[in-house]
């Protein structure tokens, strides 16, 4: 049986050293993504925040291992990778399918007496909101031009088949993973929530981001930026201002240059 620090080392990634006492941030990637997306969030709130960013089975260098099977599986796996012994407050920040484990993790923590201070939910409606989708079940070349269509991914990517091989297997896990996703019952959460969309958005609108208002008795703040799904990449500058504001908010003397 693996070691807490080897679980925690296969699951949670650092990428910069940050000063003792600081404030920690845990990001969860969208499907098919990775956790070296979060590097820029990591490269400019560092040291001041010890930025972690998730590692999803199925993907990279844990390309050999089985994808999960439910965003509950994801949410529990991350939880028990978490140093349960740390005293510095713990920010979660999911984007799109990381929003959801970044909500069902935050139910954990605060099952377990370990609140986090507060939870970014960025490009993803409340799971109050339900809708059919199924991608996952067609064929490849649809589930391409729904990736495509979002335009996270770069297009030399989805032209290179062999490349697509490699990563078609653990996008269509993912995109199983969040259109069966049904949250798991229980009360509404303490937590603050900081949720963060795009104004074009094909996947939400700002009212359907706004039902995330719905899941806790928390303060609530909707942000609402110029772009599509992958807003946070072009708005960059402006949603690293939101995050060290707030956790500057949470934690003084987070004096993190984005």
């Amino acid at each position: 049986m693996a070691d807490r620090s080897s679980v925690e080392r296969l699951w949670l990634r650092g990428f910069h050293q940050p000063k003792p006492g600081a404030p920690r941030l845990l990001c969860l990637p969208h499907a098919g993504g990775s956790a070296s997306f979060y590097l820029p969030v990591s490269k400019a709130l560092s040291p001041a925040v010890d930025v972690r960013a998730v590692q999803y089975p199925g993907r990279q260098d844990r390309h050999a291992e089985p994808s999960a099977g439910s965003v509950q599986e994801l949410a529990r796996a991350v939880f028990g990778a978490l140093d349960e012994r740390a005293e510095t407050p713990l920010a979660l920040f999911g984007h799109s399918m990381g929003a959801l484990v970044a909500f069902e993790l935050a139910r954990l923590l605060e099952d377990a007496g370990r609140p986090p201070a507060v939870v970014f939910l960025s490009g993803r409606r409340g799971p109050s909101v339900e809708r059919i989708e199924n991608v996952h079940l067609a064929d490849d070349a649809r589930l391409i031009e729904d990736i495509a269509r979002l335009d996270g991914t770069d297009s030399a990517v989805l032209r290179d088949p062999e490349l697509l091989q490699l990563i078609l297997p653990a996008l269509r896990a993912d995109y199983r993973v969040v259109e069966t996703y049904r949250p798991t019952p229980g009360p509404r959460l303490r937590s603050p929530f900081v949720v963060m969309t795009g104004d074009a958005d094909p996947r939400v609108t700002p009212d359907e981001a706004r039902t995330w208002s719905q899941e806790t008795d928390g303060t609530f703040e909707l942000q609402v930026y110029p772009g599509a799904h992958f807003y946070l990449v072009a708005q960059q500058q402006a949603v690293l201002a939101r995050i060290q504001a707030t956790l500057r908010r949470l934690a003084p003397g987070t004096g993190a240059v984005v």
